[in-house]
């Protein structure tokens, strides 16, 4: 892959490819920075766009977006105390109250720096695992993949926001809804109930659209989600920050790298959970914890570095693995679907330059990106301003037309809209959706890796567990889901014995 990085150069610098790159770098950064939106919801857009134009071109808009927006989401985070995305929740800690302390700039300028430091820094060592590990998943068979997508889709209904069951049946609706439509190996139809646009199956754009972006739209207007406070503009001006500042909290860097490099790598993990985690270990380690909460650059720096490295570590998995990193890499998944290509062990091999350009588009685009947020800082106000009853509708016109480009039936419109009242009950009882879309995606690999197991094994199911690898996953599988209950019980107990 290496060697193609030159011809994936040449193919991102032409000129069409570059500039979608850089507009849709540019939309993704104000889409994070807006809370309620954010840069999934701008691929899941844009993604039925991506239809009639080339693998290149598509991945440029599309990989532009998920950088932009991540690396946008401190923005609202630092000027006004609420985050773009869970991206930068620990943001919130320290760039807000500097803001306050009349030190934007330099919380702005930390943010900018500190998301372009974790993107670059992440890609290189993504460039540098992702053939290796790729070699190595070579040598395993059915019996490790469907271990590694089962522990997958556990270890995020583990990270489940409150109920460990309700991720476990978040998970269960997104597994039952890949198996509508005809089955793979005997074409026998499942769950179609005698309708005939169900046969081939519900189609991911559809599901997307319904589950992830109509449902988003529709809570964040219930929840009344559309005025932002006012903003203090007056400490904009100025760079803000010293070559000390790096040299100070070159510690914090390294060690938010790491984490969030790892935790990155992690299936369905993501930003959110390494930006509160690096948050954390930096006030550990730090001299002055007490300092932390009160506009202390440290916590900037953590949480801005490890969520953008949190990018390229998410990437490795879904190029080597076939296995999405984070909320955003399985809508990734769906386009690498989509255009006709099979992510996996494989890929690098079988699509070198096409996997060098995906990570040059996110080195390249972090460049592009820093240097317009350091151009454009003293403007980010005017982007907490918009109105949001022009965003929600233009967002819904746009769902609909991509449902209906999709498939070109006007069903696919109504199970938009099914998903979409789907997506919100989930809300409603605090079902996460995560688990449902990685499962969704993750379904028809499951059911094929498990069927060739079992037909290499010639019907012996003990053979997912004797072997090695596979049984380590499948073990890892277990106490994701098992392990927060015996936590949550373990706890309670203690709490008992202290009462």
């Amino acid at each position: 892959m290496i060697a193609a990085i030159p011809e994936a150069l040449l193919i991102l610098l032409q000129p069409m490819n570059f500039l979608m790159m850089l507009v849709c770098g540019v939309v993704g950064c104000i889409l994070g920075a807006i809370p309620g939106l954010s840069g999934g919801l701008g691929i899941t857009l844009i993604l039925p766009m991506t239809f009639a134009l080339n693998t290149e071109l598509s991945f440029s808009m599309l990989v532009a977006m998920y950088v932009g927006g991540v690396s946008g989401s401190f923005i609202a985070a630092v000027l006004i105390g609420i985050p773009g995305s869970a991206a930068s929740i620990g943001t919130c800690y320290d760039g807000y109250p500097m803001t306050k302390n009349g030190q934007a700039a330099k919380a702005l300028s930390i943010g900018i720096m500190g998301s372009f430091i974790g993107n670059i820094v992440s890609c290189v060592i993504a460039i540098l695992c992702s053939g290796a590990i790729a070699d190595v998943a070579l040598m395993l068979g059915p019996w490790e993949y469907f271990a590694l997508c089962l522990m997958a889709i556990t270890m995020v209904v583990g990270l489940s926001n409150g109920s460990v069951f309700k991720g476990l049946l978040s998970a269960f609706i997104g597994l039952f809804l890949s198996c509508v439509g005809g089955d793979m190996v005997t074409n026998q139809l499942r769950f179609t109930f005698g309708n005939t646009n169900l046969y081939g199956g519900i189609n991911v754009v559809v599901l997307l659209m319904g589950i992830f972006a109509l449902q988003q739209v529709a809570t964040a207007y219930a929840k009344g989600q559309q005025e932002m406070p006012p903003v203090d503009t007056k400490s904009l001006s100025g760079f803000g920050l010293t070559l000390r500042d790096f040299t100070d909290n070159i510690k914090v860097i390294v060690v938010s790298l790491v984490i969030g490099l790892f935790i990155g790598f992690l299936p369905g993990m993501g930003s959110g959970i390494s930006n509160l985690i690096a948050y954390g270990q930096a006030k550990r380690m730090d001299k002055h914890p007490e300092k932390f909460g009160t506009g202390y650059d440290p916590g900037i720096w953590a949480t801005e570095v490890s969520n953008n490295a949190g990018v390229g570590g998410a990437m490795i998995p879904m190029i080597s693995l076939g296995i999405p990193g984070d909320a955003t890499t399985v809508l990734l998944l769906s386009a690498m679907t989509i255009k006709g290509l099979q992510p996996g062990p494989m890929f690098i091999q079988t699509n070198p330059s096409l996997a060098a350009l995906i990570y040059m588009i996110m080195i390249v685009s972090s460049i592009a990106i820093v240097v317009i947020e350091l151009l454009t800082k003293r403007w980010f106000p005017y982007l907490l301003k918009a109105p949001y009853h022009y965003l929600f509708s233009a967002i819904l016109v746009i769902c609909f037309m991509g449902a209906f480009s999709s498939t070109t039936s006007m069903f696919s419109v109504y199970l938009v809209l099914g998903l979409g009242l789907l997506g919100i009950l989930m809300d409603v009882f605090g079902m996460p959706s995560t688990p449902l879309m990685l499962a969704f995606i993750l379904g028809s690999k499951i059911e094929s890796y498990f069927r060739m197991g079992c037909s290499y094994a010639r019907g012996d199911l003990t053979s997912f567990i004797t072997r090695p690898i596979s049984l380590i996953f499948i073990l890892i599988a277990i106490y994701s889901v098992v392990g927060p209950i015996i936590q949550k019980q373990l706890k309670k107990r203690k709490a008992a014995k202290v009462a």
